[in-house]
């Protein structure tokens, strides 16, 4: 079973989102999604100051078995970006919600965040 942190919220394109103290949102791919993709082997990052609505394809992850889009969790603004994964995009593989994180977003709404699923909602639609 894949790991689901309860602290995080999630979608169903298999993104996760964690509110930060000072009302920014962290992102990144599930353990399940990297599982799923298995060795990844690149990452090509979203363009920091880019606003982008909830559900729009931002970056790409790749990995020996395919490419897959990342969508935007909640509508925002990425003001940062995760560089390391640059040379080490395993560390999504290794570290999926601590090192491997991907893009950092200011919310354009909040309220986003509370419409995604919370941890049991989520291990329930991986269960289908």
């Amino acid at each position: 079973m894949s790991e689901v942190p309860t602290d995080l919220r999630y979608t169903s394109s298999h993104e996760w989102v964690r509110l930060e103290d000072d009302g920014t949102v962290t992102a990144g791919i599930t353990d399940h999604a990297q599982d799923a993709l298995g060795d990844i082997v690149f990452v090509e990052l979203p363009e920091v100051d880019s606003e982008l609505a909830q559900g729009e394809a931002c970056c790409v992850v790749e990995s020996v078995k395919a490419a897959s889009d990342i969508y935007m969790p909640i509508s925002g603004e990425v003001f940062d970006t995760n560089q390391a994964l640059v040379d080490e995009p395993e560390m999504i593989n290794t570290s999926a919600y601590d090192d491997g994180w991907i893009f950092k977003i200011k919310p354009t709404d909040e309220d986003d965040i509370e419409q995604l699923m919370d941890a049991s909602s989520y291990e329930s639609e991986l269960e289908d």
